[in-house]
């Protein structure tokens, strides 16, 4: 005897559909109110099926790599290439032009703290009278962007140095 039960609502043309949607983000929740269908169903289709499977973690892979690459850039700075057309002489011409975006502060303690914890924790957390301790990461950032700014690069292994470390006490 086949299992009775309720037919599912899926179809193969949800592949590219969920694909799509996890390129802008989507969590599980949010593909079950696109395709009108509980979290559950979600979890069953991801398990289950593994076109569906495949094509929401492909999704999140692509989407999850932009970000990352987007706040790599944000966090070291970057360069861009900016073409606009301006009148001289009467004449259309065009004028290309780099803008350097300098690095981001906020990018920088993000990325570490996620990327090196063991370094770059949040000292908030620990409670500890060690002088070493009392460094402020805004402050070793600055340091080091003001190294990049002027011109001069931070050595390969400048910011894998423990706190303790840079403060020659420790």
């Amino acid at each position: 005897m086949t299992a009775m039960g309720r037919p599912t609502l899926f179809h193969p043309a949800m592949c590219e559909e969920a694909h799509n949607y996890c390129l802008l983000g989507a969590t599980n929740d949010q593909l079950a109110d696109f395709f009108g269908v509980s979290p559950s169903t979600i979890d069953n289709w991801i398990a289950g099926r593994r076109d569906f499977e495949a094509a929401v973690k492909s999704g999140r892979v692509i989407a999850d790599a932009k970000v990352a690459r987007s706040l790599y850039g944000r966090a070291v700075g970057y360069d861009r290439t900016v073409e606009r057309e301006v009148i001289l002489g009467g004449e259309l011409k065009p004028v290309t032009s780099t803008v350097h975006y300098p690095a981001n502060v906020q990018a920088c303690i993000f990325w570490l703290r996620n990327r090196r914890r063991q370094t770059w924790r949040d000292s908030g957390h620990e409670a500890t009278d060690h002088p070493s301790s009392q460094i402020d990461d805004l402050a070793l950032l600055d340091a080091a962007g003001e190294g990049v700014r002027g011109g001069g690069r931070p050595t390969a292994g400048a910011l894998d140095t423990p706190v303790s470390d840079v403060s020659g006490k420790g």
